[in-house]
């Protein structure tokens, strides 16, 4: 029987390599390749073809967000497991509206990691014990637009993108790098952002996305 190919995406080494071990370990599964960062990733899944990678939220250059989202586009057939230290509904949400199925906390036991692997390959939900099962309702209930809104939730996929681009600290000559657009586009989309959750300034940027998770405040600080 063939094993299951799996990438493995996270820009730091002991978590990646323990994972790596952890994976190929298993009768059932190969890590056919590693990468540390979002670019490394999308290049390294179209040129491997795995069955399901391992996602990390927080890389270099791309986040996990952004390559699960672009990954559904070029290859939905692949299983995307998101592995991150973030347990608010915010994170798990984008996670799931980005094409992941499987959600699991770091320092989660090995079985749910593998358990998360195999349901993915399978285009199966998976959501670790620690995130709270009301989680998918109100995923559910976002997707049918019921339930109050929050203005984040009114931004384009691209102001999205952009929003949390400028939060992490990018400028807007280094977003249009990393999305191939014009300074000019990225700095419409910057308008429109601010304009959508009534924000003036960078600051109240990132105080909002704070409030709404989309950033951690202790990472911001270092």
């Amino acid at each position: 029987m063939s094993k299951m190919k799996v990438l493995v995406v996270d820009d730091h080494p002991i978590v990646r390599l323990g994972l790596c071990d952890l994976l190929n370990a298993q009768t059932d599964l190969t890590v056919v390749g590693q990468a540390e960062s979002g670019r490394e990733a999308l290049e390294k899944a179209r040129r491997l073809h795995p069955d399901v990678i391992v996602l990390d939220l927080s890389m270099p250059d791309l986040n996990g967000i952004e390559v699960a989202r672009q990954l559904k586009r070029e290859a939905p057939q692949i299983g995307l497991v998101i592995l991150s230290m973030h347990d608010k509904e915010v994170y798990v949400l984008q996670a799931l509206e980005a094409g992941a199925t499987a959600y699991v906390l770091k320092g989660a036991e090995s079985g749910q990691i593998l358990g998360a692997i195999h349901a993915a390959s399978r285009g199966e939900y998976f959501l670790c014990s620690r995130i709270n099962k009301g989680v998918i309702d109100a995923f559910l209930k976002r997707s049918r637009g019921n339930g109050d809104v929050e203005p984040y939730e009114l931004l384009s996929a691209r102001e999205q993108q952009v929003f949390r681009l400028l939060v992490e600290g990018h400028s807007v000559n280094r977003i249009a790098g990393i999305l191939c657009l014009s300074p000019k586009t990225v700095e419409k989309h910057r308008s429109n952002t601010l304009r959508k959750l009534h924000c003036s300034d960078l600051l109240s940027l990132i105080k909002y996305a704070v409030k709404v998770g989309v950033i951690d405040p202790d990472a911001w600080k270092n």
